[in-house]
């Protein structure tokens, strides 16, 4: 059955009239407009022990300590709030009310300023327990305010933060449906980009599948997570940095693709832009690849996450076919330098794409918007069939309609190859490796690392047939 879609006056009702959930609501910045929702729709005194709202940013530290990096929309001024309004909490009532599950809604928000410098985004986050004796659950994520308002970016926010204190309750064991949930009255009016769930309820769920969930959703078109498997936002880390982003199958993480990581971040870590200091590597699997087989398998997802988070990848999954998109996302936070590796096929694939798809004379706008000062394409080599020369960017077959401008690219140094591969490796495709392996058949080991290889053989991945290793120990 279809989910039935609640307004946000029922949602803060029905919470109100459960006597078993109570708490606080701690909202500083633009975020001031959730807990009204609960007030004004009645039987608030059975939810709400407290509301608090410290705009002031003296008044703010006074009561959650300084914040070290001067900002106060971030995450980890959500978790000083989140931490001490449920430490009163549960001092001051836990002996009063021993049959009480609570909770602590916080948010920190910073909405469409009148300049329009400031785009609107914000942090918002639940503490919440499912069982009276138990321990708390947690609940965060970073979300960006769509509508250019400052007035209609608050009221999304209250929507939204009612959609999170709902769902904490009542949709915490289905992810995916809670997701949905928070898009509840608020459809293209905001962008969710990171989510963490953690707690006793949460042991058995892999957080990584939420930054999946997430873009299959339409929640946002990119979300990533670091190499423990953290959700991670790139406003925590990657603010005026360098980004290189490595595009793969990675069904499984073969040896070429760990030579295009390898040898890529160390050709772009030598740029003359590029401080190496301030430089990361993310590998980025698309909804495209995702969905090559017709439909989205979840599992088979989690075993390219596991094979690159072992490896010390940090993982973006996309809904980004083009790359303008990726640039376009992370111009929020400032990135320096931008680089891409890319293997020849593709970009072969992406010209003529473009080439091909020119029928307005856009051509020199779309590849302008792409190869921007601060962008620069790496390039991995491919054999050729039915030759023993190898295809690289200088040799790549363009149309004769685009030369002039691939070799305006090639002289400026914005399409460059990449050094230092090894050529003994190019021999190698992920889709014959895995054919291999799901068959056991004798030699798929020898495209792998060891390492991956030993994780494929213990953990099963990507059906290895794992019966056969048993039976013959």
């Amino acid at each position: 059955m279809a989910r039935q879609i609640l307004e946000p006056e029922q949602k803060a009702l029905e919470i109100n009239l459960d006597d078993k959930i109570y708490g606080t609501f701690a909202e500083i910045g633009a975020g001031q407009e959730v807990a009204r929702h609960f007030f004004q729709v009645g039987a608030a005194a059975g939810t709400i022990a407290k509301t608090m709202s410290a705009y002031d940013k003296i008044y703010s530290d006074a009561i959650y300590g300084v914040e070290g990096s001067g900002r106060y929309v971030c995450e980890s001024r959500l978790y000083k709030m989140l931490d001490h309004e449920y430490d009163l909490m549960n001092n001051r009532l836990q002996q009063s009310r021993p049959d009480t599950c609570f909770f602590v809604f916080a948010d920190t928000v910073a909405a469409i300023n009148y300049t329009r410098t400031i785009k609107g985004d914000g942090w918002l986050g639940c503490r919440f327990q499912l069982d009276p004796d138990g321990a708390p659950n947690e609940i965060v994520l970073h979300v960006k305010l769509k509508d250019q308002n400052n007035t209609l970016q608050q009221q999304a926010i209250g929507i939204l933060g009612v959609n999170l204190l709902y769902g904490c309750y009542k949709y915490s064991k289905d992810p995916d449906t809670f997701i949905q949930s928070l898009q509840d009255n608020l459809e293209g009016r905001i962008k969710i980009d990171m989510m963490r769930m953690t707690g006793p309820d949460f042991r058995e769920l892999d957080n990584r599948l939420l930054s999946l969930l997430l873009v299959k959703n339409n929640l946002c078109d990119v979300a990533m997570f670091d190499a423990s498997g953290k959700n991670i936002h790139a406003s925590e880390f990657l603010y005026k940095k360098n980004l290189l982003v490595v595009r793969g199958s990675y069904r499984p993480t073969t040896l070429v693709n760990m030579d295009m990581m390898k040898t890529g971040f160390a050709q772009f870590k030598n740029e003359a832009e590029v401080d190496p200091s301030k430089s990361f590597l993310i590998a980025e699997i698309t909804m495209d690849n995702l969905l090559s087989d017709g439909k989205l398998n979840e599992q088979d997802f989690l075993d390219r996450a596991e094979l690159l988070n072992s490896l010390g990848y940090m993982v973006m999954v996309s809904n980004c076919t083009d790359h303008r998109k990726i640039i376009h996302y992370f111009s929020d936070y400032k990135v320096k330098f931008y680089g891409f590796v890319v293997g020849v096929r593709e970009l072969l694939n992406l010209i003529n794409e473009k080439y091909y798809q020119n029928l307005d004379g856009q051509l020199l706008a779309a590849f302008g918007k792409l190869f921007m000062r601060n962008v620069k394409l790496y390039v991995y080599p491919a054999m050729q069939e039915g030759s023993a020369e190898l295809m690289n960017a200088h040799n790549l077959p363009i149309p004769n309609g685009i030369k002039f401008l691939y070799k305006h690219l090639l002289d400026s140094d914005q399409i460059v190859d990449l050094e230092n591969y090894n050529p003994d490796i190019l021999h190698i495709y992920s889709k014959e490796v895995l054919r291999m392996l799901r068959a056991d058949e004798a030699g798929w080991e020898n495209y792998l690392s060891s390492k991956v290889v030993g994780l494929i053989k213990e953990k099963c991945l990507f059906n290895y047939p794992c019966q056969r290793m048993e039976f013959e120990y």
